[in-house]
């Protein structure tokens, strides 16, 4: 049906699925693929990513759009390759256009479904690969826009207040190369600093889909975090439940438990670990079995944080058991890890569908991984590839997901070696992290001077109070952080040119 959207002084014409009905905010619309006539022409339009990976931020209708182009395999992993189109400019959930006077028109899904936004110079469009969730449809201050979008996203889907508090992680030192012992040095070199949880990532378990403890780690899970729980850290662990590689005993042995593709066999999820890899069927009893078996069984080694990474995988498109929406299927899979945990587990998600993950999540990455080189010129068409600039890049331009779940950045760096980045990146990682008011390193003791311990103590240590005044801009007790120039892909190599 027609329908014109009165927001005071402006009006837009629309086609709707029914009648939509007014908010103090702006519109609720039935579920239904809707279209909003616009008058700016080409102008700049928001597009948000899938999943944490995803590319997400803001590009002229009539110029380059935002994806992942010319990778296939990369599309698969690190966005929604069934509804996704690189070269046209649409997003997942809620999209924007923006005025000429600083008023952005949104659309944006209140649920699961797929939902999808789309631009052009002319329309601004929503729908959905299967109609569940109703429209919010709003008109003002961009800020303003898509924080009432946010709180009515957590009205439907919930919100968790938990907060993680300062994290290290094994990652971004010694990526898969651990052991015992050496996480036992590296909890002892941490100890008195001001970190709140130690989290163990990839590499401690013998294959990725079989959760148990590897060789490398001889005298058990349970014992190694309560080597850290005695130096006062919080135990954290990283895993990935919602996938097995080939090799490992539930692929090999029951492939019955993965989605399946149309010739019956387990569809290929995604790619990493110089492999692919499967996803398991969560609408099966017997994966939820399996779910609770393992979580059980990290949560009685004493794990009470947990990354959970590549749990995109839950909404792949593909055969199931139980015939419901993919997001669906993967949010019920993850409210049973919950219900397995307690609200007392920190959940952390990584790798996961944005949306569906509100409510149960306590935080969730917002960008693709960091790394310490600034950019990866062997990927320059892949804003989801890992390096210190797309990491800072996605993570600002979802700064309205606070009001979401915590939104975590990923690491920051303070060391000069084994890195390739300069003090004026470091810092604008380390002003990224602090305006999102998520804070994690994984620099080792040994690895930094003294000059650069105390630096790391002293931003472990502080708590300051922010305020989003702009799109990129930011103030930080008092000082201005403005990642404008960073933040659209720029390299700002002067610090004072972000940081008043």
């Amino acid at each position: 049906m027609q329908y014109t959207f009165d927001f005071d002084d402006t009006t837009f014409a629309a086609n709707v699925p029914a009648e939509p009905r007014r908010t103090d905010t702006g519109w609720i619309v039935p579920p239904g693929p809707l279209a909003v006539l616009h008058p700016f022409g080409d102008t700049e339009f928001y597009r948000h990513g899938w999943n944490s990976w995803s590319p997400s931020g803001w590009a002229l209708t009539d110029g380059e759009t935002i994806g992942i182009k010319d990778s296939p395999e990369r599309l698969l992993t690190a966005d929604d390759a069934a509804v996704e189109t690189p070269h046209a400019h649409s997003g997942s959930a809620v999209g924007a256009v923006a005025g000429p006077d600083g008023r952005v028109l949104l659309i944006g899904s209140l649920g699961l479904g797929t939902p999808r936004v789309g631009a052009d110079r002319d329309v601004l469009w929503g729908r959905a690969e299967q109609d569940l969730a109703e429209w919010f449809v709003a008109f003002g201050p961009e800020l303003e826009v898509f924080a009432d979008y946010a709180r009515l996203l957590s009205d439907r889907l919930g919100h968790r207040t938990r907060r993680a508090g300062t994290v290290w992680s094994s990652w971004y030192s010694f990526f898969e190369s651990i052991d015992e012992q050496l996480i036992a040095r590296t909890v002892g070199d941490l100890e008195g600093q001001p970190v709140d949880v130690f989290q163990i990532d990839d590499g401690w378990e013998p294959i990725v889909g079989d959760w148990t403890a590897g060789p490398d780690f001889p005298s058990g899970m349970q014992a190694t975090a309560e080597g850290i729980a005695a130096r006062g850290f919080r135990p954290g662990l990283w895993l990935a439940p919602l996938i097995a590689l080939p090799g490992s005993e539930i692929a090999r042995t029951r492939p019955d438990l993965m989605v399946q593709g149309d010739d019956g066999r387990p569809l290929v999820a995604g790619h990493n670990w110089e492999s692919h890899y499967f996803a398991l069927d969560t609408t099966q009893q017997e994966v939820r079995d399996h779910l609770r078996e393992v979580f059980e069984r990290v949560t009685g080694w004493g794990f009470s944080y947990l990354k959970l990474d590549f749990m995109y995988a839950g909404a792949i498109t593909g055969r199931r058991r139980v015939d419901v929406h993919r997001e669906v299927a993967y949010r019920d899979a993850l409210q049973h890890i919950r219900d397995v945990v307690g609200d007392d587990t920190y959940l952390l998600g990584c790798g996961v569908p944005m949306v569906p993950s509100v409510g149960v999540l306590d935080g969730a990455r917002v960008g693709p991984d960091t790394a310490a080189v600034w950019d990866n010129a062997e990927r320059p068409r892949d804003p989801s590839g890992a390096g210190a600039l797309n990491s800072i890049v996605q993570s600002v331009n979802r700064a309205w997901m606070k009001g979401l779940y915590e939104v975590d950045p990923d690491s920051v760096y303070f060391r000069s070696t084994r890195s390739l980045l300069g003090e004026a990146e470091r810092e604008l990682l380390r002003d990224t992290a602090a305006v999102l008011e998520f804070r994690s390193t994984s620099d080792p003791m040994a690895w930094l001077g003294e000059a650069e311990r105390r630096q790391l103590t002293a931003w472990l240590s502080e708590r300051p109070t922010v305020e989003q005044v702009g799109r990129h801009r930011f103030v930080v007790d008092g000082r201005e952080v403005d990642l404008s120039t960073v933040a659209t892909g720029g390299h700002v190599p002067d610090p004072t040119a972000v940081a008043g």
